[in-house]
């Protein structure tokens, strides 16, 4: 299911991330990757915080919709 369906608070770990080559290189360079664990912090006005790998990030929702976990 995608980043953006998620609950807040819970860990869940990234199964693949979708998209063009260059959004996938992008993500990957935020920490991004399959098998890291990512939390959701919140979610406001389509936009998502999340932890991942001992920082917060955010991400708009078209990201976070291309974020498998």
């Amino acid at each position: 299911m995608p980043l953006t369906m998620i609950d807040e608070g819970i860990p869940y770990t990234i199964q693949r991330i979708g998209g063009k080559e260059e959004i996938r290189r992008f993500l990957e360079n935020l920490g991004f990757v399959p098998g890291a664990v990512v939390t959701v912090v919140s979610k406001a006005g389509g936009n998502v915080i999340v932890n991942i790998k001992e920082s917060r990030v955010a991400i708009g929702k078209d990201m976070a919709n291309k974020i498998m976990v």
